[in-house]
C-alpha cells in the first residue's frame, strides 16, 4: 500500500487559495558569479574540465546555489527547484562525474530543503522543494543518425534506471516532488514516470510528479512531434500534481498553448516561460515588468495555478510576477467530459 503524500495535499490546499510562485533560472544567475574552472572543480579531482557543470556546485561551491535559492525565496517564491537539471548519469558523463550523481542530487536537495524550511519558519507560509530532472541529452523517440532511423543511443530500461537513480537521491535529500521538466521527448518523460513509480513501490509512499513540456516550434509541438493536448493524453495516467510548459519561448508565444492545456487538464497548471526570446548574442532583454504583464494575462483569464520563470529570468522577474498576480484568483480545474483519450502525435478522443 502506498501512503499518500502530505506535500501533495499541502500544495493543493495552498493552490486553492492563490496563484503560487515557483523560482526562475539558475544558469544565468550562476553565470553572474564569473566562476573559473577551478571554482567548479573544487577539490573533487575530476579528470575533465568542469566549467559549465552547474550541478557540481552543490559539492564544490554550495554557497552559489544557496544564494540563488535565497534570492528567489526573497522574491516571493513558494517552490524551490533543485539545481539538478543535468545531474544524471548520462549528462554527467560529459564531465567524467557519473560516480558523483547520487551525491550531487542528495546535497542539492538537502540544500534546497534547508533553505525552504528556514523561510517557512520565518513566516509560517508553506515552502516546497521540487527535485528537478532534465531530459538528458539523449532521446528514446528519435535516431541521432539520419542514415539509420532505427538506431537509438540508449534504451528504455537504461533511461528508467538513470532517472530512478536521480529521483531516489532527490527524495532522500528532502524533495517533496519530482519535476520532470523541459520535456522534448514524450517517451523520455514516460521513462521518468516509470522510474518514480518504481521508487514509490520501493519506499511505500507516494512521490508526486510534476511534468513540464517544452515546445520546439510555434505550432505547439515538442521535438518528438506531440502537441500539448497529445502530451496530456500520454501522461494523464500518471496523475501528475502539475502539468505545464517551460522554456520554449517567451510568454507571448506560449499564450495559445497555455490556453489549450488549461482547458483540458484536470490538475494544476504550472508555466515558467523564458524571459522573452534571446537576442543575437543569446542574451535575454525582456524586463521583469514586461514578463509579469504577459503572464498576468494568463492569470486574469483563469488559466494558471503556478507561475515562474525559465531562461533569462531573475529574482527581479519572479518578484514582478508575484506582485502582478497577488490579487488574482487561481485557476479552477475543469471537469472535462469522460471520454477515451488516446495519444498519437495529436490526441484521439473517443466517446465512452
Amino acid at each position: 500500500m502506498i501512503t499518500p503524500s502530505p506535500a501533495r495535499a499541502a500544495l493543493l490546499e495552498a493552490a486553492a487559495q492563490r496563484i503560487l510562485i515557483t523560482d526562475g533560472a539558475f544558469g544565468t544567475e550562476i553565470q553572474n558569479w564569473k566562476l573559473s574552472e577551478a571554482d567548479y572543480a573544487g577539490s573533487l579531482g575530476l579528470a575533465k574540465d568542469q566549467k559549465g557543470n552547474n550541478d557540481i556546485l552543490a559539492l564544490s561551491r554550495p554557497e552559489v546555489p544557496e544564494s540563488i535559492h535565497r534570492a528567489y525565496f526573497e522574491a516571493g517564491a513558494d517552490i524551490a527547484e533543485t539545481n539538478t537539471f543535468s545531474a544524471n548519469r548520462i549528462s554527467q558523463a560529459d564531465y567524467a562525474a557519473e560516480h558523483l550523481v547520487r551525491e550531487i542530487n542528495l546535497e542539492s536537495a538537502r540544500l534546497a530543503r534547508r533553505i525552504a524550511d528556514e523561510y517557512e519558519a520565518k513566516d509560517g507560509r508553506a515552502r516546497f522543494v521540487a527535485g528537478a530532472i532534465g531530459p538528458t541529452n539523449k532521446t528514446l523517440s528519435l535516431s541521432p543518425d539520419v542514415n539509420d532511423p532505427g538506431f537509438r543511443e540508449i534504451d528504455w530500461d537504461f533511461l528508467v534506471e538513470v532517472y530512478r537513480e536521480q529521483a531516489e537521491a532527490l527524495v532522500e535529500g528532502g524533495a517533496d516532488f519530482i519535476l520532470i521538466e523541459t520535456v522534448f521527448d514524450t517517451l523520455n518523460a514516460k521513462a521518468g514516470i516509470m522510474a518514480v513509480r518504481q521508487l514509490e513501490q520501493q519506499l511505500g509512499r507516494e512521490v508526486p510528479i510534476m511534468l513540464s513540456m517544452t515546445l520546439t516550434d510555434l505550432s505547439g509541438r515538442n521535438l518528438s512531434g506531440h502537441t500539448v493536448e497529445a502530451f496530456w493524453c500520454a501522461v494523464r495516467h500518471a496523475r501528475p500534481l502539475t502539468i505545464g510548459l517551460n522554456c520554449s519561448f517567451g510568454a507571448t508565444q506560449l499564450r495559445p498553448h497555455v490556453r489549450s492545456l488549461s482547458a483540458i487538464a484536470e490538475t494544476l497548471i504550472m508555466v515558467y516561460p523564458n524571459a522573452g526570446l534571446p537576442n543575437e548574442l543569446g542574451e535575454y532583454d525582456e524586463m521583469p515588468e514586461t514578463t509579469a504583464g504577459l503572464v498576468h494575462e494568463w492569470a486574469e483569464h483563469g488559466q494558471v495555478n503556478i507561475l515562474g520563470g525559465c531562461c533569462g529570468s531573475t529574482p527581479a522577474h519572479i518578484a514582478a510576477i508575484a506582485k502582478s498576480v497577488a490579487a488574482l484568483p487561481p485557476r479552477v480545474m475543469p471537469k472535462p467530459p469522460v471520454v477515451t483519450a488516446l495519444a498519437g502525435l495529436e490526441p484521439f478522443l473517443m466517446a465512452s
